[in-house]
This record gives C-alpha cells, structure tokens and sequence, in this order.
C-alpha cells in the first residue's frame, strides 16, 4: 500500500446490473487524477466508493495505508479524511459563509474553527464574503465556499465530482484555475470525474478513461492523446476521421495518403483514425497531390476547421492555424501526420 488513495480491484452492481468491473488505480499525495468518460460508465460510482456514501461489494479501498472499505468492513465517511466537492454546491441556504464552512469543523475548538474557516476562504479567494449568504453569492462563488468547505478540515484526500459543469464557460475556466492551483499547493490527492475531455486534459496528471464499467487506457494526457490503447480512448478526445482498409505489405492505402509500418499481419482489416489536426493543408503545386475540395471554412478560435470533399467523395475536417485561410482556395493539398493517424484492426 501507498500514501494516498488505493482502489484495488473494485466491482459494483445495482441489482442486475454490474457498474464497475474489476477496477484498479491509485493515487499519490500531490497529484490529480481524473476519471474520464461517457455518463453511466461508472466513474462516479468509483467515487462515491471512495468517499464511503456506497458500501464496498468487491474489492479493497484504503487511504494512507488505511482501508478504509472492504467487504464487511467499512468506515464511516466521516472518519476517511476526505473532502468532496459536487455540482450542485449543496450550501445551506438559512446560513452564512462562516457557519457554511464551519458546519464540518464541529469537533474544532472554536478558535481553532474560525481560523480554519478563514484560511480555508483564504485559499479559494473569497475572504471577504465571510457574512454572505449563498443566495447573495453568482454560481462560481458559491462552488468557491464549497471547495473551501471540503478543504477547511484539511483532508487527505480531495473528491470532485462534475464541480465545474453548471457554469457558464468564462467562470468555469476560472475556477478550474483556482482549483487546481490550491489542491496543488494543498498537496492533496485528487480525483475529480468529468465528461469534458478538454477539461481532464487541462486539469489532470494522469487520466483513466473509463467505458461501461471498465478501465480502458490510465496514463497521462499525452500519453492518451498521442498513444490510445484503442478506437475507444483515440475517438473520445474529439472529431476523427475514418476510413476502414487492409494491411498489405505491412501498409494501408487510404484516400488521405498510405500508412506505413503498421506492425499488422496483411490481410488484417482495420480502421483508421485521423485527427484534425493530423491532415496537414498546403497549396496544390503538383499533379501527385491529394487533392480536397474546400466546402467551408469555420473560426473556432485559436483554429480554424477546414470541411472538404475528397475526389473519393469522403467529406472530412482538418484543423488548421488561423493564419492558413483557405477562404479563396477551391481545393488544398492533403499530406498525413502519423502522430495524430492511428490503426486498430477490426476484431
């Protein structure tokens, strides 16, 4: 066993059904791990195990070198030295920040407690509200007081649940900024689940995607986004395109340029993903080009989103810098970047 937080081969069912399947992954002190994937695979289920809110079934949880659930052994949650943040801030609304905070520090001595209470305010940055009420305070304020709420007892472990999807986007990066500075500062094990890839990528250490009850790749960000294990973990950070083919001569052909060195047996079936990103766009300049029909051209911002028509007749999208326009081209060049082009054979 480790410091932080150990999940070792944790099952769950909800009657008939099975919601997690033989999970394992731990958490060191300091680092920030987010479970990422589709509503209903599980991910929060895995975290309310943690946090003690479901009896264990199958498997074993400790914190600290603790365990602190196993089948008919269990702690109180209470008792686990965690925190947890959820979505919907769950402040009371009859009382105000101080005594908001001050609801989970009981067992303090009272000036034990207002010192808690502050620096807890301190670190979140909203010293100032003390006497508010929650219903004074915008949406990201009050999820500020309930970070500062799980972080007044100064926990072992930290449990966020979705803490940033009920706010509008300018807020939400804000916040996510603020929290992942003090966790960081804090030193406390993390375990946050999202939907948003985005938002793993900018938060987390390590991801662990997670589909239909199981561990589908851990690693970190760079790792999952380059590196996926399989058609599952290269599709849920975004747009891809496919197109299906055959391993011959240990390459595939595809409308887009050949793949080489696949490391597949010909014959093989396979499909092929290939980011956005991973089409690179330049000026048709010889009769070998791949040649694209430019549809339309969309700003996202940082980027710019090419949809083009292959001579094939495929359409396909290619993310593109915004100082490359393709507003006044009909057609642009196509060459593949094998970083961002992935193949996973057809089982």
């Amino acid at each position: 066993m480790t410091d932080g937080l150990k999940m070792s081969h944790v099952s769950h069912m909800f009657g008939e059904n099975r919601v997690l399947c033989d999970i394992s992954f731990d958490v060191a002190p300091g680092e920030l791990v987010c479970l990422l994937g589709p509503s209903g695979c599980g991910k929060t289920t895995a975290l309310r195990l943690a946090a003690g809110l479901e009896k264990l079934q199958i498997g074993e949880i400790s914190v600290n070198d603790m365990i602190v659930a196993q089948p008919g052994g269990y702690v109180e949650p209470e008792k686990r030295g965690v925190g947890m943040v959820f979505q919907d801030y769950a402040l009371f609304p009859h009382l105000n920040v101080a005594k908001n905070i001050g609801f989970g520090l009981r067992h303090f001595q009272e000036r034990d407690r207002d010192d808690a209470i502050k620096a807890a305010l301190k670190q979140v940055g909203m010293l100032e509200y003390l006497n508010a009420y929650p219903h004074e305070l915008s949406g990201g304020q009050q999820q500020r007081i309930a970070l500062a709420r799980a972080l007044a007892p100064k926990p072992r472990i930290m449990l966020l649940d979705e803490p940033f999807s009920g706010l509008d986007v300018a807020r939400r990066a804000d916040l996510r900024d603020t929290t992942l500075h003090v966790l960081k500062d804090a030193g406390i094990a993390t375990v946050m689940v999202t939907h948003d890839p985005q938002e793993a990528m900018y938060m987390a250490d390590r991801i662990i995607i997670m589909n239909e009850g199981q561990i589908m790749q851990d690693g970190t960000p760079e790792t999952l986004y380059f590196k996926p294990d399989n058609r599952f973990v290269a599709s849920f950070f975004g747009e891809v395109n496919r197109f299906s083919g055959t391993v011959d001569n240990g390459r595939v052909v595809t409308p887009v340029g050949d793949i080489k060195e696949t490391g597949l047996e010909n014959g093989t079936a396979v499909e092929v993903l290939i980011r956005p990103e991973g089409l690179h766009i330049g000026d048709a300049v010889n009769g070998h080009d791949i040649l694209a029909h430019v549809d339309a051209v969309r700003v996202l911002g940082e980027v710019n989103l090419l949809h083009l028509t292959l001579e094939s007749g495929s359409h396909i999208h290619a993310r593109v810098p915004r100082r490359f326009s393709a507003n006044n081209r009909q057609s642009v060049a196509i060459t593949l970047d094998p970083e961002m082009t992935f193949v996973f054979p057809i089982s």
